[in-house]
């Protein structure tokens, strides 16, 4: 928690979080693949960067994030969700630019409407990392913005269809964005009577623990709808971090429900152990375990592809590893279908 910050009428003391500036610190986050190897001590060792992967979707990475990587470890699973290899580069048959359908759901700029009773709003095409497997890498954030008529066309929408009960806040990650405009969003979107609760799906509370501070924690706990927020950790070691143990659980005390979703990654997680460690790490953060996904097929991703089979194995010897309830669902998006496709 946040050092003297208030929390449901108590003030809490703790050295666990820093003061410092999330903005600041994301100004200084790592740009440079050569910057980035050199920092973890990798030259020489005949690493396979691509600079025209960091050109076609450059590298970004927290020096809180890069913290936690393993000096001298090519294959540390950090550094292999950040680091732009050639692989991508190569064709693969069936990788698409947009393997999710998100072109065919908007119904206005930045506005998806997939699921039944549910809307997602692409906030911002920003984020506090670039994970190289990122399904919206190739997204069309310029052409797509619904901030552009200050959320009013957004905001309609939502306004004129009461089955919509849940409005997801997605991006790139809403969490780069400002307090003053996210606030202003959200409390926008709580005064539409019929929406029950506001989800924001992000990575910052794990790459960027800063940005977890007490102003951010303040306008989270003053609305009455639901707030949830769906973070993102694919290995237990990102977990490793005082900052974001106390994020975590300053976030839950201002009454945000915590989930996760995680994607199985070739090289990163894909083990039962590392799997079980990850449910292990997040269930002792008082994160609930909520989807594992298949790779969405984005074209530069293929290198990170588990196969649907193997998915299936994995998990099942997880299911007989630990408890039931820290047993994410294995899941894919099929691009079109009105919720996820369990397998």
């Amino acid at each position: 928690m946040i050092p003297g910050i208030v929390v449901k009428n108590q003030t809490k003391n703790t050295s666990s979080l820093t003061s410092s500036s999330w903005q600041a610190a994301l100004a200084a986050a790592v740009r440079d693949p050569f910057e980035l190897i050199r920092l973890l001590e990798l030259e020489g060792q005949g690493v396979d960067i691509s600079l025209a992967a960091a050109r076609q979707f450059r590298l970004l990475v927290p020096h809180s994030y890069l913290r936690r990587m393993k000096r001298g470890d090519w294959h540390d699973p950090l550094l292999r969700q950040v680091l732009p290899l050639a692989a991508e580069m190569q064709p693969a048959m069936d990788f698409l630019m947009d393997p999710v359908g998100d072109a065919e759901a908007m119904v206005s700029e930045g506005v998806l409407h997939k699921y039944q009773g549910r809307v997602l709003l692409v906030t911002t095409g920003a984020c506090a990392i670039h994970c190289r497997y990122c399904f919206r890498r190739h997204f069309p954030y310029s052409a797509a913005n619904p901030a552009r008529d200050h959320w009013q066309d957004a905001l309609d929408y939502i306004a004129s269809h009461p089955e919509i009960t849940e409005v997801l806040l997605s991006g790139g990650d809403p969490l780069t964005l400002s307090d003053e405009r996210l606030s202003l969003l959200c409390e926008r979107i709580a005064a539409i009577e019929h929406v029950q609760r506001i989800r924001l799906h992000t990575r910052l509370p794990l790459v960027l623990p800063e940005r977890i501070d007490e102003r951010l924690l303040t306008w989270l706990g003053k609305f009455n709808k639901q707030i949830i927020m769906v973070i993102h950790a694919n290995h237990a070691q990102e977990f490793q971090d005082a900052e974001v143990q106390a994020g975590l659980k300053a976030l839950r005390e201002v009454g945000v429900l915590l989930l996760n979703q995680s994607v199985l990654l070739r090289g990163v997680n894909d083990s039962v152990p590392a799997l079980a460690a990850l449910s292990e790490a997040l269930v002792a953060a008082h994160v609930l375990p909520y989807y594992l996904h298949i790779l969405d097929r984005v074209q530069g991703a293929a290198h990170f592809e588990v196969p649907e089979d193997e998915a299936k194995a994995l998990v099942a010897e997880l299911r007989l590893t630990v408890p039931g309830y820290m047993v994410p669902q294995l899941v894919r998006e099929v691009a079109g279908e009105g919720a996820k496709t369990p397998l």
